[in-house]
């Protein structure tokens, strides 16, 4: 039985936390729950069955001494708390991304490599079946040697909003979503092709939320323009929603159902990157959050072949399968037909925890995350943020070079 300590208990946290009281309870032990909010840890606590909850993070390890350190705080603490574990002596899981900008990547880093500890990122595209079955066919050379990828994501204007009303409305919280969001991408990217990151390039606006629109409340369930905004979204009656947030909102004033359209929001969401990487594959990546619909599209062309992959919500598509299509030069055509899963993000969650809590799931696709994973991904992310301030292409190779 591995003992667990869960810091920082949002949505993220919490859905872990309860699958996992659910889907591994002879393998997990839920020791001690921290966050700044003891209104939400307590309301965790209760949901999931944590034996008690701690008012200090390092009275939480010094009294539970757990195997797992899980780390799903607000993307920008990830570092402060990940150091000060593995400085305890601890190893740790940090909930993507692994942390939001260079200098707290390495400072993680740096403490990874001084205290001898392990540090895991929790990336769950790599355990969706569409992904398995693309790496699957990109190792067995499909298209030869991999030359080129683009890859397209949509959000639409339910998901895609929701991150305009939360806390990663802020850079300086989430690092925008080219770091909170697309490190799932640019991770998915890096492993299915088996290259590092070495230059990043991008463009980024806030074109559709922030100013753009028609402020008419402080957050959606006041707003005495309800009935005539597209973009309402009605939390309330969620029993969930409530407890970790609306009762907690006493203890730090935080509104989990901020306007979308207000002025002070600073992130993107319409966005551009080109990514350059070691054996000189170019990847041509976008990003929109005010999308008709949710998906993506893929696109991996080689020196034999050229692979494509489209997605659409379940919202959007009630196929159950996923399609990928192979082009060979001599015009011939392979499909391949993947069933999509229940459950979180595509059925990825469940395997994962399996295998990251468990371990008793074979590691054949090297599906588990490490530091170097971790830090690869936020940082195209960090440097396309870098890019967009500065005009200039940016070396991230460079940046964690010593740590290779």
């Amino acid at each position: 039985m591995k003992k667990l300590v869960l810091i920082g208990t949002g949505a993220r946290g919490y859905s872990h936390v309860a699958s996992l009281k659910v889907e591994l309870p002879d393998d997990v032990s839920l020791e001690g729950v921290y966050d700044k909010n003891p209104l939400r840890a307590q309301y965790v606590c209760k949901e999931c069955g944590f034996k008690k909850v701690y008012d200090d993070f390092d009275t939480c390890l010094d009294e539970v001494k757990p195997d797992i350190v899980f780390i799903c705080t607000m993307d920008c603490n990830h570092h402060e708390y990940a150091v000060r574990a593995m400085e305890k002596g601890y190893d740790v899981m940090l909930e993507k991304p692994m942390t939001t900008d260079k200098e707290k990547c390495l400072a993680i880093l740096e403490a990874e490599r001084r205290t001898g500890k392990k540090v895991t990122v929790t990336f769950n595209m790599r355990f969706q079946p569409i992904f398995a079955s693309i790496k699957e066919l990109l190792d067995k050379k499909v298209v030869g040697d991999i030359l080129h990828v683009d890859f397209r994501w949509m959000l639409d204007r339910l998901h895609g909003a929701d991150y305009f009303r939360r806390w990663h409305r802020y850079i300086e919280n989430s690092g925008g979503l080219l770091v909170h969001k697309a490190t799932h991408h640019f991770d998915a990217i890096n492993w299915l092709i088996g290259q590092s990151p070495v230059e990043v390039s991008a463009f980024g606006s806030l074109k559709f939320y922030g100013a753009n629109g028609d402020r008419k409340g402080e957050r959606c369930s006041t707003c005495p323009g309800k009935d005539e905004c597209a973009l309402f979204r009605d939390y309330t009656g969620d029993p969930h929603m409530r407890g970790l947030y609306f009762d907690a909102e006493s203890e730090d004033g935080y509104f989990r159902d901020r306007c979308v359209f207000d002025k002070d929001i600073n992130i993107y969401d319409n966005m551009a990157v080109n990514v350059k990487y070691d054996s000189g594959v170019a990847m041509s990546y976008s990003l929109i959050a005010y999308s008709p619909y949710e998906g993506w599209d893929l696109v991996v062309t080689g020196s034999e072949g050229r692979l494509e992959a489209k997605y659409k919500a379940w919202r959007y598509d009630p196929d159950n399968y996923t399609h990928i299509k192979v082009f060979a030069p001599n015009g011939d055509i392979t499909e391949h037909h993947i069933k999509k899963l229940e459950g979180d993000h595509g059925g990825s969650d469940k395997l994962m925890r399996r295998m990251l809590f468990k371990g008793d799931v074979p590691d054949t696709l090297g599906r588990v995350a490490s530091s170097i994973d971790g830090a690869e991904s936020l940082l195209i992310g960090a440097c396309a943020n870098e890019s967009i301030k500065t005009g200039k292409i940016v070396n991230l190779a460079e940046i964690i070079k010593d740590y290779k």
